[in-house]
């Protein structure tokens, strides 16, 4: 194929790839065109992948090879075996991935061009891809290993902590405008390259498991803004157009989510959220009332609606499928069964439509928080389980909180309330939650697994 056809084919399939990615981020904005949209974006990858392989720039195609085969082998690996309950963390390694490799192509080439032959423009996109993508990488592995317990998920904080950060950060972008305006100082890029992977750690682990949500979507911004300097720096459009996709669509997100749980942008983009200094909410006071399996299973047998409130406990028991097998149970009996979805419920956006789905839950059947909130007075049983934060009425009702003004899911309006907890144990922000104290509510301890399978078997006892 001559040159002037490579080049064709190349735009060719880089056009392909751009509208796929386009129509599979718009497939993904709603959840019964989710999987068509990931078709979509896998294919515009696919294409993507082979029109590069004849970038007229390689010279050899032994370690693209070698890359393809061991990159491949691990993905599916991965997907085989990863657990949908690791969605989050897997998703974080994902961010770090793709992070450090925009750090890598940025660094390879500095080094082949030093910086000196680059118009200002190139060079600048070169620093932002180089210290976004550093701070991303280090930030990402921070929140996987939070989510996957190999660090405590409680904020690490010290005295001066936002000041450090701050200083840091100043650095950091100080480091970056100085090699922009003076190329010729490769000292002064390398010190921003290993501030950027010291500020990702500094930023990340002062936020609690609870933000996580925030966290993961911001981060997955900061890794597609990160693709998009590079596609600048090597002049691969596919990469500009994904990048700034992934990285403003990344960047709404993380606005809803902060609006979700009543944070401003500028609380996560400085870090230090997530710290309670707070023991204990405004009413939680008394005795939690436990319940046995039989009066449980006796109250929603005979309940004319029920809903599910899922939260995170749910993903650590696996319950999704058992949660699914009760519900089917009383709708045998017909009882009306609805879904509660808080935005921020689990530890990433869209984590519990995620689970629900892969049990066969009807996508009909799930409520947004603003739909199935009004509800709440006419539902006679609501099921809580493995939720914490999202139905803590403490937010709407007591201003001295620090999860004041975040909305949630309003199961104490419910007649009565069932909580799902493995024990008296404080949801990851460490608040105590009132709703366990209130009349309404009773306590069923366990694994949320195990005491739904039995409770589906002792409702067709009934």
């Amino acid at each position: 194929m001559e040159a002037s056809g490579v080049n064709y084919f190349l735009e060719f399939t880089y056009l392909i790839a751009s509208i796929l990615f386009i129509l599979g981020l718009k497939g993904l904005s709603h959840p019964e065109t989710a999987r068509r949209g990931m078709f979509m974006a896998e294919a515009g990858m696919l294409a993507a992948i082979i029109g590069t392989l004849f970038h007229h720039g390689i010279i050899t195609y032994e370690w693209i090879a070698a890359g393809l085969i061991i990159g491949t082998i691990i993905g599916g690996l991965m997907a085989v075996w990863v657990p949908m309950t690791a969605m989050p963390q897997r998703t974080a390694l994902s961010h770090a991935f793709g992070a450090f490799a925009a750090a890598l192509v940025g660094i390879a080439e500095f080094m082949l061009h030093g910086g000196l032959t680059m118009p200002v423009f190139t060079r600048s996109a070169l620093g932002f891809e180089v210290m976004l993508g550093s701070l991303t990488t280090t930030g990402s592995l921070i929140a996987a290993s939070k989510l996957q317990g190999l660090i405590r998920g409680t904020p690490i904080q010290f005295k001066g902590q936002q000041y450090v950060n701050a200083l840091l950060f100043a650095s950091t972008v100080g480091c970056f405008l100085y090699s922009v305006v003076n190329p010729g100082a490769p000292g002064v890029f390398y010190t921003m390259t290993g501030l950027g992977f010291l500020s990702g750690v500094m930023i990340v682990i002062p936020i609690g498991s609870a933000d996580m949500p925030v966290v993961m979507s911001l981060l997955n911004s900061y890794a597609g803004l990160a693709a998009a300097a590079t596609g600048f720096v090597l002049g691969n459009n596919v990469l500009i157009i994904a990048g700034t996709l992934d990285g403003f669509s990344g960047f709404i997100l993380s606005i809803l989510m902060c609006k979700a749980m009543n944070r401003s942008i500028s609380n996560v983009l400085f870090g230090g959220f997530g710290a309670v200094h707070h023991t204990a909410g405004a009413a939680a006071t008394g005795e939690m009332r436990e319940i046995s399996l039989e009066d449980a299973a006796v109250r929603l047998a005979y309940a004319n609606k029920v809903v599910f409130v899922p939260g995170y406990g749910l993903a650590t028991a696996q319950a999704q499928h058992a949660v699914r097998d009760l519900a089917t149970a009383l709708e045998e009996r017909g009882v009306t069964v609805k879904y509660g979805i808080h935005p921020v419920a689990g530890r990433m956006p869209g984590h519990m439509n995620v689970l629900l789905a892969e049990a066969n839950v009807p996508y009909g059947d799930l409520y947004e928080m603003e739909r199935i909130n009004p509800e709440f007075p006419t539902t006679d049983v609501a099921v809580v389980v493995g939720a914490n934060d999202v139905v803590n009425p403490d937010a709407r009702d007591n201003s001295n909180s620090p999860i004041a003004g975040m909305p949630i899911l309003e199961v104490d309006k419910a007649k009565s309330v069932i909580v799902l907890k493995r024990g008296q144990g404080r949801g990851f922000s460490g608040l105590e939650n009132p709703l366990f104290y209130k009349p309404v509510t009773s306590m069923l301890y366990g694994d949320a697994k195990a005491s739904l399978s039995q409770l589906a078997q002792e409702v067709k006892n009934v």
